[in-house]
């Protein structure tokens, strides 16, 4: 396990966390350029057709689950609901995951060659997700374009020791991180979109549903109040389908699968953005192509399929966010003899990634008496 393209074991002890071979944090050896020529030039074209196929694929599947598990669970016996209900719910989970993938994609421009294409798609896929998607997609911008700045990234920005909530110290044992964890892949995606929970430190109040809120600016109004109104349709078409199916009915058809992707995206989101070997940088030290490669790639398994790839390719997303999901890995491929040593990739089991990344990323400092002290790296010892 670990960085620089040369982590392949998980680290047993504190002691060889430590030893974590870090990212480079220097200016690197090559260009963006020059990774872009080193990429096929035919993973940069967007295909209308292959991209839609994604999506009737995922849909496809999606409605199938539906259809077996109001067709047909109700009929079984009561011992085989109980097991079937938990399948259903996982699997709906995870393919309505790589549906948000592909909004995802729709709001990076990735999806066709039309951008009323990807934003007509986008806020229908998102929208049924509960997702503000001109919202989520302004904010996001941001983060890709400020990626590893301690002042202007986006979402999951660590802290230095001298912000660290005063309680933090009583939750740093298995206890209070389990504790932790559970309410962060469990509420925390709906926290930072109503109320900037880990995100960007702004003036006042910030809320992704609030056109006149500081993380939109004037002319991008209008389109959060499309994104909210996509979410009072969805919600409106919630609320018909409790009253005339039970809340019940809707809690186990759409609200827990929801609840399983918000927790795969934050997981995600998170273990892409957290490790530690990965910098973070201060506006002295931050340049763009250093924040994109303070990214991690991650392992998991069939999922990175099922989540098409945004996973095991993220750094290629970050330098090339306009790639279509279906090129990735041709491109990942393609730029790793390049980056050597700035090609992070770590294989630990999602599981252990998260409890240790919550055990030992707990917030960030310079090092001590180092010439660059507008570089910070994760501490676990308040």
């Amino acid at each position: 396990m670990g960085a620089g393209g040369r982590m392949s074991h998980v680290p047993k002890s504190k002691s060889q966390v430590k030893e974590l071979k870090r990212v480079p944090y220097t200016k690197p050896p090559f260009t963006l350029g020059q990774l872009k020529q080193a990429v096929p030039s035919h993973c940069f074209k967007r295909s209308l057709l292959r991209s839609f196929s994604y999506v009737f694929h995922d849909l496809a599947l999606s409605f199938l689950f539906f259809y077996i598990a109001t067709t047909y669970f109700h009929r079984f016996p009561s011992w085989l609901a109980f097991f079937a209900w938990p399948v259903y719910w996982v699997f709906q989970g995870c393919i309505l995951t790589g549906v948000w993938v592909i909004a995802h994609e729709c709001g990076h421009h990735a999806f066709s060659d039309h951008q009323w294409v990807d934003d007509t798609v986008g806020l229908l896929l998102h929208s049924a997700l509960l997702v503000p998607y001109f919202s989520w997609k302004i904010s996001h911008r941001c983060h890709h374009s400020n990626t590893g700045s301690m002042e202007r990234d986006e979402v999951f920005v660590p802290k230095p020791k001298s912000r660290i909530s005063w309680y933090s110290k009583y939750l740093n044992n298995p206890p209070g991180r389990a504790l932790s964890l559970a309410g962060t892949l469990l509420i925390g995606w709906p926290l930072y979109l109503a109320f900037n929970v880990s995100g960007r430190p702004y003036d006042r109040f910030a809320c992704h549903y609030d056109p006149y809120g500081p993380i939109f600016s004037e002319r991008e109004r209008l389109q959060i109040y499309i994104s909210d109104i996509g979410m009072f349709v969805t919600t409106y078409i919630l609320y018909q389908a409790a009253a005339v199916k039970g809340f019940a009915w809707l809690v186990c058809t759409y609200g827990i699968p929801l609840l399983i992707v918000n927790s795969f995206l934050v997981t995600i989101t998170y273990l892409q953005h957290t490790h530690p070997s990965l910098p973070h940088y201060d506006s002295v030290e931050w340049d763009w192509l250093r924040g994109a490669l303070s990214t991690v790639d991650r392992d998991y398994g069939v999922l990175n399929k099922v989540f098409h790839n945004i996973t095991d390719t993220h750094i290629a997303h970050h330098l090339f966010s306009t790639m279509p999901h279906y090129h990735a890995l041709e491109a990942t491929k393609a730029i790793k003899p390049i980056l050597g040593e700035y090609y992070s990739y770590d294989g630990t089991p999602v599981y252990k990634a998260l409890w240790r990344e919550a055990k030992e990323c707990l917030f960030v400092e310079a090092d001590e008496g180092a010439n660059k002290q507008g570089v910070f790296w994760y501490r676990n010892k308040y």
